[in-house]
């Protein structure tokens, strides 16, 4: 008889956001004629930048055409167009990156949880604790034990390195799913130098950085001294241009990034996670990755910006509600993510179930990021202007 991974008995028997949803189902049930909305899951609501929508048309229409019909793209890398638009972008804000430093994904979460094929299982891991859940159950699944570092309401919900622990993997998210705080250059060098002094690597998840307002803060790990020895970069463009049902991202491998082999040799990550995405993906379709170039393109930054500003309204309605109430938070200037304390001493779950029973406004509940989230909450930016205003004002009749 086959068996199992046996890895998987050691996950949690529900998924965050299967949990949710099955809640909110049963609500829906009880109730089909009332308006539930919606502020837990991280979709978007706008459409596609127009620009972006044109580009994916017109290579569609290349498709169908003999002369400019593409089939497999022979790098596995991405098409050529596409990494030298990122790397393009990513010189916009002061950080040198090669294309062939590039590859394209289809999305953040996938090469997050796919880049641990590369390590060994004897591995520790060290994430920041609360955590987006694929950093811990993909690590988990692999069979590697995971330690955490833990960001309170005292460090701002920015954890620092621990020297008790000598991980090989580090899980990074900044602006921080699900808290909302960002990393200044000063703090994230200490985690580089942390990361070199224990020949660890570095998994930077860059999804938000394009939230990012001040320009003091580093959108990219990358532009950090020392960075390019230690860290991987994953970015996604789900939410910097509504991409969540599109489906591409990118992730930034260091040419100079080496990983040690069972012999004690060094060997270049970049061939092997060229290997391992040669095996077992397929790569972004054409008509995507020529939508994603276009994101990239000075009309393609002005229009998916709109659209960011958009959200960040959002924000500052959620944001200025918990003001007026006099709830603590962090997120929601440099991040679409707002991140509060619990009224009342609460603990998450059962605030989540006030707020969807007395208020039908559905928030993810801080627990199913990890222990230090317990008591706290995330609300997302993401909805549409007037159903988030309508939110904030059946939450300032709930909590009055």
């Amino acid at each position: 008889m086959a068996l199992m991974n046996k890895a998987f008995l050691d996950l949690k028997k529900n998924y965050l956001f299967i949990e949710i949803g099955k809640r909110v189902k049963e609500y829906i049930a009880a109730h089909p004629d009332n308006k539930i909305i919606r502020m837990g899951i991280g979709d978007v609501t706008q459409p596609l930048a127009k620009v972006v929508v044109d580009a994916m048309k017109k290579a569609a229409d290349e498709m169908g055409v003999k002369e400019t019909f593409r089939g497999y793209e022979d790098s596995g890398m991405g098409y050529d167009f596409l990494r030298e638009a990122v790397a393009g972008y990513y010189k916009s804000f002061g950080v040198e990156v090669s294309p062939d430093e590039i590859l394209i994904s289809d999305g953040a979460k996938s090469d997050c949880g796919n880049i641990g094929d590369i390590f060994d299982a004897s591995n520790d891991v060290l994430v920041t604790d609360p955590a987006y859940p694929v950093y811990v159950d993909s690590n988990i699944m692999g069979g590697r034990k995971v330690y955490y570092a833990n960001s309170t309401e005292e460090n701002g919900f920015a954890a620092m390195p621990d020297d008790s622990v000598k991980p090989g993997i580090i899980y990074l998210c900044s602006p921080n799913n699900p808290t909302g705080s960002v990393y200044t250059k000063e703090q994230l060098k200490v985690w580089v130098d942390y990361a070199i002094k224990n020949k660890s690597i570095i998994i930077f998840d860059a999804a938000y950085e394009a939230f990012i307002s001040d320009p003091a803060l580093p959108r990219s790990i990358m532009g950090i001294e020392g960075a390019r020895k230690c860290a991987i970069e994953i970015c996604s463009l789900s939410k910097t241009a509504g991409f969540t049902g599109t489906r591409c991202g990118y992730t930034v491998v260091p040419k100079e990034l080496m990983i040690e082999t069972p012999d004690g040799e060094e060997m270049s990550f970049m061939q092997l996670w060229c290997r391992r995405q040669g095996s077992k993906f397929n790569g972004v379709s054409y008509p995507v990755q020529r939508a994603a170039e276009a994101v990239f393109t000075p009309e393609g930054i002005k229009q998916t910006r709109e659209t960011i500003a958009y959200y960040m309204r959002n924000a500052k309605v959620i944001a200025d509600t918990f003001d007026g109430l006099g709830i603590k938070y962090t997120g929601g200037t440099n991040s679409p993510y707002i991140w509060f304390k619990c009224p009342d001493g609460q603990d998450s779950w059962t605030f989540f179930d006030r707020l969807l029973n007395e208020a039908e406004v559905v928030g993810t509940p801080g627990a199913g990021f990890g222990k230090n989230g317990d008591g706290w909450f995330r609300l997302t930016a993401f909805g549409t202007y007037e159903n988030t205003v309508e939110a904030m004002e059946r939450v300032k009749k709930l909590l009055k």
